[in-house]
């Protein structure tokens, strides 16, 4: 790594840490006022909660907190419990929340994030490759001749790695964009692919025949180390880029030259973001990808892979730890018999044997009545999930919901109890980015009045339904995680203090972790990396005469996710203060709309009012919309269709229309 590169640091982190000392903080536990009702559309002042609740010991706050808990479900069973957790919390406060939803609870009703961004992508990758995680880091960029980025906006989305696509195109490596949208980066790239949206799997199909039609494919990477290449080789005959160029509205000429430079390179790599797994096709897109890369054997050298770019700063931790329902930590199945025994002996405890309901199907589930109850730590769901008017109907109508977080966000509108908790300069603790780098956190700042470390309450409430835990500091429950997560083998926590981060796996305690995996084969039960074929299909919503465009929702370089840390940062939010929706000139002009117009955006599911915005980088007929803004909601337009096996929902496309104010 060039010596640049080791201190880059996002734009957004460098001004937003006065958010941690914002007004707003909670600095006390909250209790709900007995009179104060729970409705869906509820709105309270976060500088002034006083109409809906009362500040609280911690001893009187976790026992309520715990004992609602434990009433429901030795009342109504496991099965009416669920949680969610948080990746912007430690890979310990991750392992120590599922462990008690796990454990304590006796359910695997436990989700977070990763099922919004990337639960498409680590579906596909688990079948492909028998692993969640990046083959290689982003850093790659700089071994690779050619670079496929699809999907993805990462000058706004995650600017350090943008830079080392930026140096790696400018001396002389051929950069390949593939998205409906146009970005920054398109300036630096060999080839701008800005294909039809919804049309994935038609436009990679294609070059995967181009490949395998033309010879280009690596014979004997395929016979010594994939399955299913004949499958595929038939499955994609009747692909040809000269079939597909209408249907994805990239040429045939283009689609070919593209699989050429691609698999005659001689180090490719493919990165991708939610472009990708946003979609009810997006296992079928990463399954597209991951294909390309087995098939040329572009896989398991330096500058080779398969690389999704990670939504949060410590997803790829989060579902490491087991943050995840189908999943114990290191990805081994709650539904297999020898992974189950292994974690009832460790924790001590029986287990459920069923895969648990994802974020979306959990919020399903309160509506039908078998969900009553539900802790959730630092996440938004009131704001981060599709069709947001059906999950906050859904938080209101709980017996019982604990929410620990830093800020009274619109999901804790919804509490009966508050936690305060602790922002990530407050606490010790590790993550892992998405190159697999475990990074070692320390306390920078004291917490302010009462809060309390993520990790410490949640050990609390178990201590109080059951538990006999006695964990002390976040280096005892690493010490535990170390024990059942053999990914973390020759990786202790005093060998992350003294090297600040160190990437998994790890062959022996005094070497430096492999930043590239996959070189003699993959973690499956053969060794071979399995090829699964991926038809055409159509977006949930179509566009038709009522809702005449598309809608698609991401983020802003200045704000993340729910907006709940960056919209308290003075800097940034001064640079990007109210809500905006971007169209092409083209659009604006057919609408009849002007930028800086207010501008109501509809969809089946409702309509928000906020400012319309130029972009020619969005298609005609398109309206991108940021999700960070809660007064103009982007989810409360998207649409919760899921795909059918990642369950991630489709935030991408949906039916639209858009109006003057």
């Amino acid at each position: 790594m060039t010596q640049w590169a080791q201190v880059l640091v996002s734009p957004a982190v460098n001004v937003c840490f006065d958010y941690v000392r914002h007004p707003h903080r909670l600095n006390r536990p909250l209790i709900r006022l007995d009179k104060a009702s729970k409705l869906g559309d509820i709105k309270i002042d976060p500088s002034d909660f006083s109409s809906h609740f009362r500040e609280a010991s911690w001893e009187e706050a976790l026992d309520y907190a715990s004992g609602g808990l434990r009433q429901i479900r030795d009342e109504h069973g496991s099965s009416a419990m669920a949680g969610f957790g948080s990746a912007k919390c430690s890979n310990e406060e991750a392992y120590v929340f599922q462990k008690l939803v796990r454990a304590g609870f006796g359910t695997n009703n436990v989700d977070h994030c990763t099922r919004l961004c990337h639960a498409s992508s680590v579906a596909a990758l688990l079948e492909g490759i028998g692993s969640g995680a990046v083959s290689a880091p982003f850093m790659a960029a700089e071994e690779s001749d050619c670079i496929i980025l699809i999907g993805a906006n990462p000058t706004s989305n995650h600017p350090v790695a943008a830079t080392f696509f930026k140096q790696a195109a400018k001396q002389g490596t051929i950069l390949i964009l593939m998205d409906p949208r146009k970005t920054q980066l398109q300036r630096h790239a060999t080839h701008t692919l800005q294909f039809k949206p919804g049309t994935d799997v038609a436009m990679l199909n294609a070059i995967l025949h181009a490949i395998i039609e033309e010879g280009l494919y690596d014979r004997e990477y395929v016979s010594q180390h994939t399955e299913g290449f004949e499958s595929l080789s038939r499955h994609v005959r009747e692909f040809s880029p000269e079939n597909m160029q209408n249907v994805c509205g990239i040429d045939a000429e283009t689609l070919r030259t593209v699989a050429r430079k691609y698999a005659a390179s001689r180090a490719s790599i493919i990165f991708w973001g939610m472009g990708i797994s946003q979609h009810v096709h997006g296992t079928d897109n990463a399954r597209c990808l991951i294909a390309l890369s087995l098939i040329t054997g572009q896989i398991g050298r330096p500058g080779t892979g398969l690389h999704p770019l990670r939504g949060q700063n410590n997803v790829q931790g989060a579902s490491d730890a087991g943050l995840i329902p189908m999943m114990y930590p290191d990805y081994q199945p709650v539904f297999e018999e020898n992974p189950k025994a292994r974690f009832e002996d460790a924790w001590g405890t029986s287990l459920d044997p069923e895969k648990g309901l994802t974020v979306v199907e959990i919020m399903r589930a309160i509506h039908d009545g078998q969900i009553r109850s539900m802790y959730i730590m630092g996440e938004n769901p009131a704001m981060s999930d599709p069709d947001v008017k059906h999950a906050r109907e859904a938080l209101a109508s709980l017996q019982h919901l604990v929410v620990q977080d830093i800020f009274l966000t619109e999901t804790a509108f919804h509490a009966d109890v508050i936690l305060p908790a602790s922002a990530w300069p407050e606490k010790d603790g590790t993550v892992t980015n998405t190159n697999r780098q475990i990074q070692m956190g320390r306390q920078a700042l004291q917490l302010p009045g009462e809060a309390r470390p993520d990790w410490w309450i949640t050990t609390e409430i178990g201590k109080r339904i059951g538990m006999e835990w006695n964990y002390e500091s976040p280096s005892d429950i690493y010490q535990e995680m170390a024990s059942v997560m053999p990914s973390l083998n020759n990786i202790s926590w005093g060998r992350i203090e003294n090297e600040g981060s160190v990437t998994y796996p790890c062959d022996a305690p005094d070497r430096p972790g492999n930043d590239i995996v996959f070189e003699d084969g993959f973690p499956t039960q053969n060794g071979k990396g399995k090829i699964v074929p991926a038809g055409i299909i159509s977006p949930d919503e179509l566009p038709d005469e009522d809702f005449p465009m598309i809608l698609s929702t991401g983020r802003q370089l200045e704000h993340w996710h729910t907006g709940a840390m960056t919209r308290r940062a003075s800097v940034l939010d001064e640079i990007e203060p109210e809500a905006v929706a971007t169209l092409s000139f083209d659009t604006l002009q057919k609408l009849s709309l002007e930028p800086g117009e207010r501008i109501q955006v509809s969809t089946r599911r409702g309509s928000i009012e906020l400012v319309a915005r130029m972009d020619n980088a969005v298609p005609e007929d398109m309206v991108f919309v940021p999700f960070c803004y809660v007064e103009a909601a982007a989810n409360i337009l998207t649409n919760p269709a899921l795909d059918p096996i990642g369950k991630i929902p489709e935030f991408k496309f949906c039916a639209a229309r858009v109006s003057a104010a």
